[in-house]
């Protein structure tokens, strides 16, 4: 009930606990709402620069083709990574570790790559790895996250992305990160683009959490010293039902 005429309600003074408590609450707000920004802000100037430099796939000198053995194991652990329960997304994710394939059969180690000289993305080392494309998002986190991988390597010797036209949509792949967790990625389509197309769609800022996969495809070039194509396979992680509808 209000006050009586002639009386005044005072406000208890607020304990100086609270008071503390407040200014924490307050204090770690403003260092997260610092961290997404900052984020965010690395984030956009990588698909900027890559955006104006284009897509490029760099060639690499030949290697020894892999062994029997070597295909076996790679058979066995894309099979129990398939078989592995998935961990739930969140909202980081670590830094990738490897890119599983079971349609493929590939099992294949990431490299952290950024631009060459020409501000191209650049490839990775060698045919056996891929490169995630480091000044962009982790596969998993928000944004589009990018892998590049060779294929139609020198002399007819296999590399990591031969298979990639295989891919069609509802396809799965699967990215470990340096926690050892997995995040599922569902393949969305796949797109061929001229070597000199604008590839904007590929790196394009995005709330989705999307992963796309580039390679070389098409006739090659011996003047360019690279194919005419680029095969971009897109993909966006897989949220279970249950947290889908919560979001």
């Amino acid at each position: 009930m209000p006050p009586r005429a002639g009386t005044t309600r005072e406000t208890p003074p607020e304990p100086s606990t609270t008071r503390q408590a407040r200014a924490a609450r307050r204090r770690r707000r403003a260092r997260r709402l610092a961290r997404r920004r900052a984020a965010a802000l690395v984030c956009l100037i990588g698909a900027l620069v890559a955006l104006a430099a284009g897509v490029h796939l760099l060639s690499a000198p030949a290697r020894t083709p892999e062994s029997p053995s070597a295909r076996r194991a790679t058979a066995r652990r894309v099979e129990t990574v398939a078989a592995s329960k998935v961990a739930a997304p969140k909202a980081t994710h670590a830094r990738p570790v490897r890119l599983v394939i079971p349609k493929i059969g590939l099992d294949a180690a990431i490299e952290y790559v950024g631009l060459t000289g020409d501000h191209a993305m650049a490839a990775p080392s060698g045919p056996d790895t891929v490169g995630w494309y480091k000044l962009g998002p982790r596969p998993g986190n928000r944004g589009s996250a990018v892998i590049d991988g060779h294929s139609g390597y020198a002399d007819g010797k296999a590399a990591a992305f031969d298979d990639l036209p295989e891919l069609g949509k509802g396809d799965t792949l699967y990215i470990e990160d340096a926690s050892g967790r997995l995040a599922s990625f569902i393949v969305r389509k796949t797109q061929l683009y001229a070597r000199d197309a604008n590839a904007a769609e590929v790196f394009a800022p995005t709330s989705s959490r999307r992963l796309n996969l580039i390679t070389c495809t098409g006739s090659f070039d011996v003047a360019a010293g690279t194919h005419s194509q680029r095969l971009v396979v897109f993909t966006d992680l897989e949220v279970p039902e249950g947290l889908a509808r919560q979001r």
